[in-house]
């Protein structure tokens, strides 16, 4: 009893006696006096709650009252048989690991805090590369990411950035009797915004002959993701449309280059889902950067296509045509005879990855052709500029005026009602204010002559409404009486 008695006072006195007291926490954190540690292992919350500090990093002591968690990866390990006793962060993954440095790592933990570091310094991020050493096999082959199948395998990269944005659509016709869907065509196509504006040829989307019942188009994203489809804008006379799906996310884009700095020689990569098998891989080189369409025997083309030996197959319509840094520079699309020549659509990347074109013919094994993306990128300016122009019609701006305008005989009758009207030989003659209008507002009343408008005189009501169709305030000085005053209206937008 004495014993356990003289024990308990003496760990009273180590903890509590000779401890200095802990500072108590402020009633409010602020963050403005927080460090900013550069912390190998992660972050956590201070004792306090309020800053973030280190984490403790592999071998360092926890699982004590104060002691702070342990890292990204690590857990805290006691003895065996002793869990009050003091314990030791430890990695939960203890194999090793090699490094995209070319390094082997002991274990995760190691990477992932080398990597933070490298991070912090401006350097690359390190990522595993496989799990155990980076040599295997006695030295005899390597998965170093500076081994040749690494550094030179470029396709792959350029395929491994395009693929997420690339899509297979499908085309159906609605029944009228039996209410199932009929296919009508398949083929593919590339993400051009995040919002899900999407490219590809006109014919994947619109049916080539008549039918009866309704359309429907639906996308199937490279995750799996399926949605229906609106057509934008269609060219068919260039074989290039947009379409639209409206996703729960952000999607992943394809860029597009210019295909008017191809070069016969560079390597393009086509992508596509032929025969409804997504993200097929076929690659060559861009034989030809501009072949006249005439020379195909389409007689009224007005456009340079790209030639390339890709291997393209039915259903790549549509797809991207990509240089190595991962920018389209053309497009696909499926068979069709042309002056008795199998002509099929394709789908090129270039080494570069960027979209170069649209493939839309192909004449024979090793000769294909692709609508170039500068023609893409003209599509779709056209299409922006026409679909702004249908939203201003739509719109109806208005101050909320009756007026006339101000003539000789106007005048006049004006001066009989009121002996007092200014004398004037030009302007607009405010009839009525519209209550609780702009104008009003504004502080227009009714009997007001506006005579100039943004500075220029002003004739007759239909410089005003023409002014009206301009995006943009209206500054009017107008006469009262005896005084010339200035007003600043913004006018209303009623949509149709």
């Amino acid at each position: 009893m004495q014993v356990l008695l003289f024990a308990t006072v003496l760990y009273y006195i180590v903890n509590f006696v000779g401890a200095e007291p802990k500072p108590k926490c402020p009633e409010r954190c602020d963050v403005s006096i927080c460090p900013s540690p550069s912390c190998a292992m992660g972050y956590v919350p201070d004792r306090c709650n309020c800053c973030l500090v280190c984490a403790q990093g592999e071998s360092d002591p926890c699982g004590r009252k104060d002691d702070l968690p342990c890292g990204d990866g690590l857990e805290c390990k006691h003895p065996a048989g002793k869990r009050l006793a003091k314990g030791f962060c430890q990695c939960k993954l203890g194999h090793k690991v090699c490094g995209s440095d070319g390094i082997t790592y002991g274990n995760v933990c190691q990477l992932k805090a080398q990597s933070r570091k490298a991070l912090q310094q401006g350097l690359p991020a390190i990522n595993s590369v496989q799990k155990g050493p980076c040599e295997i096999n006695n030295n005899k082959g390597t998965s170093h990411p500076t081994s040749p199948r690494y550094k030179f395998n470029f396709i792959a990269d350029v395929v491994e950035k395009i693929a997420p944005a690339v899509v297979h659509i499908e085309l159906f016709l609605r029944h009228p009797l039996f209410g199932r869907n009929v296919p009508l065509s398949s083929g593919s196509g590339f993400v051009m915004s995040d919002t899900g504006l999407i490219v590809t040829n006109a014919h994947v989307v619109s049916s080539t002959r008549p039918v009866s019942g309704r359309q429907q188009l639906k996308v199937q994203m490279h995750n799996g993701d399926v949605y229906e489809a609106t057509i934008k804008d269609i060219d068919k006379k260039s074989d290039i449309a947009t379409i639209k799906v409206n996703p729960l996310k952000k999607l992943p884009v394809l860029l597009l280059g210019h295909s008017a700095d191809l070069r016969p020689g560079e390597f393009v990569v086509a992508i596509g889902s032929p025969f409804a098998l997504q993200n097929t891989v076929t690659t060559g080189i861009v034989s030809t950067a501009q072949r006249d369409g005439k020379e195909l025997g389409i007689r009224d083309s007005d456009m340079d296509y790209i030639q390339t030996d890709a291997i393209i197959n039915y259903g790549n319509s549509g797809g991207p045509l990509v240089n190595l840094d991962g920018e389209v520079i053309g497009i696909s699309c499926d068979p069709v005879p042309i002056r008795n020549t199998l002509l099929s659509c394709l789908s090129d990347c270039h080494q570069d990855g960027e979209v170069i074109g649209i493939n839309t013919l192909k004449v024979a094994a090793g000769i294909s052709f692709a609508i170039p993306s500068d023609r893409i990128t003209r599509f779709l300016k056209e299409s922006m500029d026409k679909q702004s122009k249908e939203v201003r019609s739509l719109k109806i701006r208005f101050i909320g005026i009756r007026m006339l305008t101000i003539n000789p005989a106007l005048v006049e009758e004006l001066k009989q009602q009121n002996s007092d009207f200014p004398d004037v030989s030009s302007g607009i003659y405010v009839h009525e204010v519209v209550p609780h209008s702009p104008a009003q507002k504004g502080g227009i009343r009714d009997g007001d002559i506006i005579v100039k408008l943004n500075g220029r005189p002003l004739l007759t009501t239909a410089d005003l409404q023409g002014a009206l169709t301009e995006e943009t305030a209206l500054l009017l000085e107008v006469r009262r009486g005896n005084d010339d005053l200035l007003f600043n209206i913004q006018p209303d937008v009623i949509m149709q």
